[in-house]
């Protein structure tokens, strides 16, 4: 089906519409389209592995990233579903324009045209969309050894939902903390609006958060003065240390608006095992 690319732009080459100088473009481009077809099959998706680990998926804990893992295979999963079926479509488009050309005997010479024209425009259409399986298929084998890899250093065989709900707080604070620290980096270290708003919505003191990021980058400066280098591994720790620091501040605020921060009973593995023992009744 790749071949009909470089049909099309022969019979461009050949078409009396083109110019002159136009045609030795052509020319140059038809000789260079098989390294280039080659070449193109590698970028068939739309993020590079790395784009996809460290820009797509950009959750600060284990859990919180199988989500957006399981997420990233999700929409992947609906665009394969989609373009497969297009596939379908297509392909019994061609068949049903390809047994007209054979059989239809009464056609004028400008119709079986027009036909031939339909059955080439239907090939290239394939054949993008085979480009877009092929890279989809690909992201999701990505996504998929992925969510394994995170599975495996977490030691489990899968993530319930009561251990997401229960380290949503984590995440929470370590993300309010990570984006409040890289705002006062910018700010001569005062943390901006936006996250102060964040930092009072899951009840956390402001002003304890201001003093732990002054702390920390009062010891970022301390290190440098003597010669060493901070890492990210020290802020992911001082992130934690965060998260341990204003545990169970959001659940006391929750508590003081009426609401239950967790529920048990609305849990999906609550749900089945409810549903279970109503069917063994």
């Amino acid at each position: 089906m790749s071949e009909n690319k470089d049909l099309i732009i022969k019979q461009i080459s050949n078409s009396p519409l083109v110019k002159e100088e136009y045609k030795v473009m052509l020319s140059n481009i038809t000789s260079t389209l098989p390294a280039i077809k080659q070449s193109s099959s590698n970028f068939y998706k739309s993020h590079s592995q790395f784009m996809g680990v460290m820009l797509d998926v950009t959750a600060i804990t284990p859990i919180r990233s199988v989500k957006h893992t399981l997420a990233e295979l999700d929409k992947t999963r609906m665009a394969l579903e989609e373009a497969h079926l297009k596939m379908r479509k297509k392909d019994i488009e061609l068949r049903e324009k390809e047994h007209k050309l054979k059989t239809d005997l009464e056609m004028t010479s400008f119709e079986k045209e027009l036909l031939e024209t339909e059955i080439l425009e239907i090939q290239v259409n394939m054949n993008n969309i085979q480009n877009s399986i092929t890279g989809a298929i690909r992201k999701m084998n990505f996504f998929t050894n992925q969510y394994k890899s995170i599975l495996k250093k977490l030691g489990k065989d899968d993530i319930s939902e009561e251990e997401y709900e229960k380290e949503e707080s984590n995440y929470h604070v370590m993300t309010c903390m990570k984006q409040a620290l890289n705002a006062a980096r910018a700010r001569g270290g005062v943390i901006d609006e936006g996250n102060l708003i964040y930092l009072f919505d899951m009840g956390i003191n402001s002003a304890q958060a201001q003093a732990e990021i002054y702390a920390y980058l009062e010891m970022e400066n301390k290190l440098m003065k003597e010669g060493k280098a901070p890492t990210h591994e020290m802020t992911m720790q001082w992130l934690e240390a965060c998260a341990n620091k204003f545990s169970g501040d959001a659940e006391k605020f929750a508590e003081r608006r009426g609401f239950k921060l967790y529920d048990e009973e609305s849990l999906n593995t609550k749900l089945l095992d409810n549903k279970e023992k109503t069917n063994g009744k």
